[in-house]
């Protein structure tokens, strides 16, 4: 610049504004928070009138112990919900809700007890109830802060707690349903049973890890055969002297054993011993049946050397035949297994581990008591495990032996039996042929982390196959039939594979244990006659009146009333005698009580639905067998049918390499740790950059690069803050007048308008971001604005390009802030203050814009791809250039474009291809392309050929021209001299 050339630099519009590069989001996020509660944006939000109620019901998290990741990724992603739909014109309300009873908060007390010396069944049951209630609502507290520090709106101030007196009393009300419509009955059937909390456990609450168990191989000798029913002393030719080989993990079974089941599709056959290693628990000689298939491998296991194949075993041979227990007639049992060990058929009974052969013992496994079941042979369960996975006194040999001790590690019961069968074996019978140890996967409990096992034991069931009689027949009429319709016809799943899961476990599923042998729950509030059978009419109380009774007292008092002395003779009322009646006192599964949620909530408050039903359930794919499954199970036997429209299923967090997160591998992310060093929005965005149907990676990298997307996204919209400043009505372009660019963009908004409210009707949040962060990072901060600074900063007030550009740059700050508002709540509230401040304002109180259909231009759309292509090669072009030096920036080249295709080439010669080139000069030709010009192989047609600007370089907007310097202002172009009057 010559010395007489003035500065023009005060002389161009450059942005301006106080919105800051670095976002300091961990300090000032905490400022909007309070200026939300403040100002009131979410009751401001129900305010709105003559609007569509959209409800997402929460599932209840566990009023135990602070979040972790899964709990900040399931609540953001409610969030993100909550507020998109609010944005598309519905009342989106979100109510936020704990459960509070269960067997967590019970055994945290149990532990502050055993600490200070104290037993819990010498502590007053109401009182030990209190400490519980104490507990919860003191995670109540602290959870709900960290829920809000995320960002997560809602009814903060007023939540759904399951242990309200309210919740209570419909959580017994909604027990009572089952009671009166006739799916309540009373059942003794193997349970997943915790020794360890000494409790029945739903399939919910079971997790499975490899454990390492025995394995026993033990023989069943032959007894007699029985034909038409009656006995008789007949044996199958050749099988008098074999015995039945069966295959067990649980050795300590064996005393409950009651059957032996074959599969009449397997191929089976009788093997002789012919010789063995010395220390082999069969003999030259011994006769044994086994599976084809698995016979060689069992007869090693036992040590045998050489064997032979007697002859096949066609399974009918089987029918009839009754065998003996490994126990029969030893001394010292006293009879205790002298009983007849029938041989039945199991579809079951498979040929690919074991014998080919199954232990049946009714009482311990699904299986064996649902043969039992087909057969009516219920009375021939046993009673041999106590609540503490210990033999009771009346099973001999093994009284008082533990499967698992009190902290599951293994008792001495399993040894036990292996050892008497080893006895049997020196006394010269045959009670085990091999032993070993599998590791295997064993259900364990997800809250203790203990083995549990199958133990039959008196438990109240509600039926899933009996016919409920409340007449709401549309869905089917029981249980499983009105929940696998719903799952068809009423809901809709995200993703798809949700429903194929949930309806595979409704289809498969036996019926619900409801009754759990705890203290801190809500009660089965029912009284069964004495001295009747659970089979017996009349042995259930189903009485309206002493229902009323219950219900308003768990209304005013809490569920504690039930456990008051006298609550018997008080609920029974005078119209019967106490002490023909007896009060149960078991509670109810937890499952159940976040089960009838959708009652208390969605159908008793005044923000819940006229009809019950939840808009949307959200959760982690481990509730397809949780909140999702009992939710579905209690609303069908109570209302008939789901309780949600849509069940939408997230993953799992993992690490950055995909591993689990454990506290003992130290590669756990705690939301606290991101938010102090990154702030929530990070944490938001995180979530909503991922594919939350499959399991979502977190760790420090991953989250770098969110931080760097975050940075990205920033600057678009300082941008956009920047060049609106002093923007008002009266400079707007009304877009039938604005350039072909302008209405490109224009265009763009349409389509990413209904990407955008499609995507989030449909909670695809990464599809929703990815697109409008592509648009704003690329197509608007790379090439919108890229080529508009020029206008924008150099143009004169009044010119069409830059009035052009700045009503887009408007239109686009509303969609952009309110779009992304959903995802980063607190940034997109920063940009929004900065352009318009108040007490009052706040993004969250918009509506996504409506976006005319009009600005939709196909055409234009075609011929901007082929001009933007074109601009690729050039820009690829200089680049080149750049790199060795030969010019410093674009606005030094003059580029030789040539074009093959004349309708591309039109397209370029229709508008200034220089400003969109960001070149000085440009000359395109249709000639042909020669052999140095520079292409671009996936651009067909375009090749460039350098040339340098010719003229002198405009001192104010610094293109290379030739009018330079020939105009009244020193230095400039004729536009630049034109903007400065």
């Amino acid at each position: 610049m010559c010395s007489d050339t003035p500065d023009y630099k005060d002389t161009l519009s450059l942005p301006q504004t106080d919105f800051p590069m670095r976002a300091g989001l961990p300090k000032r996020e905490p400022e909007w928070l309070d200026r939300w509660e403040k100002i009131g944006v979410y009751d401001r939000l129900r305010e709105k009138e003559g609007r569509q109620p959209f409800t997402l019901h929460d599932g209840p998290p566990y009023a135990n112990g602070h979040l972790h990741i899964g709990h900040a990724l399931n609540k953001v992603l409610k969030d993100m919900i909550v507020r998109s739909h609010q944005m598309m014109g519905f009342d989106a309300r979100y109510v936020p809700g704990w459960d509070c009873h269960g067997l967590p908060i019970e055994w945290k007390i149990e532990e502050q007890y055993r600490k200070k010396g104290k037993n819990k069944d010498e502590v007053n049951v109401v009182d030990f109830r209190q400490e519980c209630r104490k507990f919860a609502e003191g995670w109540v507290d602290i959870q709900r802060e960290e829920f809000k520090r995320l960002g997560i709106t809602g009814n903060w101030p007023d939540p759904y707690l399951t242990m309200d007196f309210h919740a209570e009393r419909v959580i017994a009300e909604e027990f009572m349903k089952f009671l009166m419509n006739g799916t309540l009955y009373q059942g003794s059937k193997p349970v997943m049973w915790s020794p360890v909390e000494k409790t029945a456990l739903a399939e919910a609450e079971i997790e499975y890890h490899d454990h390492k168990s025995h394995t026993i191989w033990v023989p069943f000798e032959m007894k007699s055969a029985v034909y038409d029913a009656e006995p008789s002393d007949h044996l199958p030719l050749g099988l008098t002297d074999a015995r039945v080989v069966i295959w067990t993990t649980t050795p300590w079974t064996i005393p409950s054993n009651k059957a032996v089941a074959y599969n009449n599709k397997v191929a089976y056959g009788l093997y002789r011993v012919d010789a063995t290693e010395e220390e082999s628990w069969t003999k030259p000689g011994d006769l044994y049946l086994f599976a084809d298939t698995l016979a060689e491998d069992t007869l090693g296991k036992s040590r045998v050397t050489e064997f032979t194949r007697v002859r096949d075993v066609d399974p009918s041979e089987f029918e009839g035949v009754i065998l003996k227990h490994p126990f029969h007639g030893l001394d010292g049992a006293e009879g205790f297994w002298d009983y007849d060990v029938p041989m039945i058929d199991g579809d079951h009974v498979t040929d690919d581990a074991g014998t080919g052969f199954v232990h049946t013992a009714p009482s311990h496994g699904a299986d064996d008591y649902e043969a039992f079941v087909a057969r009516n042979w219920i009375d021939r369960m046993t009673h041999n495990v106590g609540e503490e996975s210990e033999f009771l006194p009346h099973v001999p040999f093994f009284a008082g032996l533990q499967v698992f001790d009190r902290k599951g590690k293994e008792g001495k019961a399993n040894n036990a039996v292996i050892a008497k069968l080893v006895e049997v074996n020196e006394n010269g019978g045959r009670g085990i042929i091999a032993r070993g140890r599998v590791t295997h996967s064993y259900p364990h409990s997800w809250r203790s982390k203990a083995p549990v096992i199958f133990r039959n034991t008196p438990q109240w069931f509600a039926s899933v196959d009996r016919e409920v009689g409340d007449g709401q027949d549309e869905m089917g009429k029981t249980i499983r039939e009105r929940a696998l319709n719903s799952i068809d016809q009423l809901v809709k799943w995200h993703p798809q594979t949700g429903r194929n899961r949930l309806y595979s476990m409704i289809e498969a599923r036996p019926d619900w244990v409801l009754s759990r042998q705890r203290a801190w729950g809500v009660p089965l509030t029912c009284f069964v006659k004495k001295g009747l059978l659970p089979t017996d009419e009349g042995f259930l109380l189903r009485d309206p009146e002493v229902n009323a009774r219950i219900c308003a007292a768990f209304e005013e008092e809490g569920a504690d009333c039930w456990y008051e002395d006298g609550a018997k003779e008080r609920f029974l009322g005078n119209g019967y005698d106490a002490d023909e009646w007896e009060q149960v006192f078991d509670v109810l599964d937890v499952w159940f009580d976040s089960g009838s949620t959708h009652s208390f909530v969605l159908r008793d408050r005044a923000d819940g639905t006229e009809d019950g039903v939840a808009d949307v359930y959200l959760e982690g794919t481990d509730q397809h067998r949780g909140w999702f499954h009992s939710s579905l199970l209690q609303a069908c036997g109570t209302k008939g049918r789901a309780p949600y429209k849509n069940v939408v299923t997230h993953g799992f967090t993992l690490d950055e390499k995909g591993m689990k997160m454990s506290k003992s591998l130290g590669n756990t992310v705690a939301p606290e740790q991101v938010i102090k060093q990154y702030g929530a929005d990070i944490l938001r965005l995180w979530v909503a950059q991922s594919d939350y149907t499959a399991d979502l990676r977190i760790g420090p990298e991953i989250l770098k690069g969110v931080a760097d997307s975050y940075r990205r996204l920033r600057n678009t919209m300082r941008f956009m803050l920047g060049n609106l400043d002093g923007f008002s009505d009266a400079e707007r372009v009304e877009p039938a007048d604005m350039p072909e660019l302008e209405r490109w963009v224009l265009h763009r908004l349409a389509e990413l308008d209904h990407l955008v409210r499609d995507g989030y009707a449909k909670f695809d949040f990464q599809g929703v971001f990815s697109a409008v962060f592509n648009f704003a990072t690329v197509e608007l901060s790379s090439f919108y604005f890229d080529i508009r600074k020029d206008a924008l900063y150099c143009d004169g007030a009044d010119s069409r390009a830059r009035r052009s550009a700045r009503t887009v740059l408007d239109i686009l700050f509303h969609r952009l802030t309110t779009w992304l508002a959903p995802v980063l709540c607190f940034t997109m509230e920063d940009v929004w203050l900065d352009r318009f401040p108040g007490d009052d304002s706040s993004v969250h109180l918009e509506d996504f814009p409506v976006t005319p259909a009009d600005w939709l231009d196909e055409p234009l759309a075609a011929k901007w791809a082929g001009i933007r292509q074109a601009r690729r090669v050039v820009t690829a072009a200089l680049e080149i250039q750049r790199r060795d030096k030969v010019i410093g920036a674009s606005l030094e080249a003059a580029p030789v474009v040539h074009v093959r295709d004349a309708e591309v080439l039109e397209a370029l010669k229709s508008v200034d291809f220089a400003d969109v080139a960001i070149t000085s000069q440009v000359v395109l030709t249709g000639d042909p392309m020669p052999a140095e010009a520079f292409r671009l192989p996936e651009v067909e047609g375009v090749g460039v050929v350098f040339e340098k600007a010719a003229g002198e370089k405009c001192q104010r907007c610094w293109k290379i021209l030739p009018d330079v310097g020939s105009h009244a202002h020193p230095g400039t172009c004729g536009r630049c001299n034109d903007a400065l009057g």
